[in-house]
């Protein structure tokens, strides 16, 4: 497969581009960056298919009747090749006219600036190797943008804030066992939660291979590689470390797999850290719809933050988490691969730092600690979670029997009456049968009378 197939269907305007030659720019200019990741967002802002920017770095990606159905972006249609074909528009004839025009629609679809900007600026560095090869005369993407509002300076954040229980909450579901879910999938579930714990961007986590999983000072770490191919080391708390292991040690078992990798087989250190169920790279889309869905199963805590749950929560939660229990913010910086890291660095000597000077160990303490606070509320709050487990249940009669259960468990619990109220009120709101809803409603009035 070419990238001249992808997007620029023949027949529109512009100059005539052998498709061979047009894959050689594309493949010219992706590979000048290092990181997947890199490739990979370029590759998105352009329109180009995933499976193809992931052969560039060569990964074996399945073939096409193999793959598992692909998530597609909410803006997808809005990429810079798939603009110019729908406009009858060859990208190599466009003008700073149509790529401001392609800027006014993004805002109009409700694309955030940031992410306008960064399609602009990979679009914008697109247009400035076809001007160091020769092919056009001159950038489109070259002019200024202070007009376009990308600026960002004074916005006010609108990432939820998360609080340590929050957070304890998503990695309580995480662990949850839940219909159709394997337990190998449960507990990749689980590393996906404690890896965001760290700090880490969704595009650095779904990057990761097994061989970035190593002991540096005595400590279990990873090798990140970050925005600007940067690298940098991030050390893996203690439940982090316990639940990869576990996940991994799982993993091998149900492939048959040894490590290191058996003859003939990919090496294990070029495997995915975290994985698909077909062993390849994780798509951060179908990363940020697994927290949404372990968001909606967490129940009361997060029911306000499910529509917000990204994977930038966590890793806004980790800076801020970090910065309110006393850590050095030097540290946090180091930990999150923040721009000063640079100067970080430089202070102590490029080398690697001390565990003592990551914030890692004093998040994951307060993740502790709200774990003990909710192992402390007793086995009445368990029994009420195994009681809403019940009312998804695809029977009636069983979420008929689990109403008359809740009623009878608050009445040994009274402190429970606010939550038992709140999940009836979603019973209520939600069920298609209406001797359940009537039951729900009518427990409901009885507990909050």
């Amino acid at each position: 497969m070419m990238a001249a197939e992808l997007e620029i269907a023949p027949g529109v305007d512009g100059p005539r581009v052998d498709p061979a030659v047009l894959d050689a720019l594309l493949r010219g200019w992706l590979l000048g960056y290092r990181s997947t990741a890199t490739r990979l967002a370029y590759g998105d802002a352009l329109g180009l298919h995933r499976p193809w920017v992931r052969e560039l770095s060569g990964e074996a990606v399945p073939p096409a009747g193999r793959r598992p159905p692909v998530r597609l972006g909410r803006y997808r249609d809005l990429a810079w090749f798939r603009w110019c074909d729908r406009q009858g528009l060859h990208p190599f004839a466009a003008t700073s006219t149509e790529v401001k025009r392609w800027q006014a629609e993004l805002a109009a679809a409700g694309m955030p600036k940031s992410t306008r900007a960064h399609r602009l600026a990979a679009v914008g560095e697109f247009y400035r190797h076809l001007v160091g090869q020769g092919v056009l005369g001159a950038n489109p993407a070259a002019f200024d943008r202070r007009g376009l509002g990308l600026g960002t300076a004074g916005d006010t954040s609108r990432t939820v804030v998360l609080t340590v229980e929050q957070v304890d909450a998503l990695a309580a579901a995480a662990s949850r066992a839940r219909r159709g879910v394997s337990p190998l999938m449960g507990l990749r579930a689980q590393a996906v939660v404690a890896l965001f714990t760290l700090g880490l961007r969704v595009g650095e986590l779904a990057a990761l291979r097994r061989g970035d999983l190593h002991v540096t000072r005595g400590r279990r770490a990873l090798r990140v590689t970050g925005k600007g191919d940067k690298a940098r080391v991030v050390y893996l708390s203690r439940t982090a470390e316990r639940v990869l292991e576990d996940y991994l040690a799982e993993r091998d078992r149900c492939a048959g797999a040894a490590v290191p990798a058996r003859v003939g087989r990919v090496s294990a250190h070029d495997a995915p850290l975290v994985a698909t169920g077909r062993g390849t790279h994780l798509n951060p889309r179908d990363v940020w719809a697994m927290l949404r869905r372990l968001a909606r199963a967490a129940g009361p805590e997060l029911a306000d933050v499910t529509d917000r749950m990204t994977p930038h929560a966590l890793r806004h939660f980790y800076v801020t988490a970090a910065a309110e229990l006393g850590a050095d913010m030097t540290h946090v910086q180091a930990d999150v691969g923040h721009a000063s890291v640079d100067t970080t660095n430089r202070v102590y000597n490029r080398a690697a730092r001390h565990p003592d000077r990551s914030a890692v160990d004093v998040v994951d303490r307060a993740l502790v600690a709200a774990r003990a606070r909710r192992a402390a509320a007793g086995p009445a709050v368990g029994a009420l979670e195994e009681v809403r487990g019940r009312l998804r249940d695809a029977e009636p009669l069983t979420r008929l029997a689990a109403v008359q259960r809740l009623e009878h468990l608050v009445a040994d619990h009274p402190d429970l009456v606010a939550r038992a109220v709140e999940v009836l009120d979603a019973v209520v709101a939600g069920e298609d049968q209406p001797v359940v809803a009537e039951a729900a409603r009518l427990a409901r009035d009885r507990l909050a009378g």
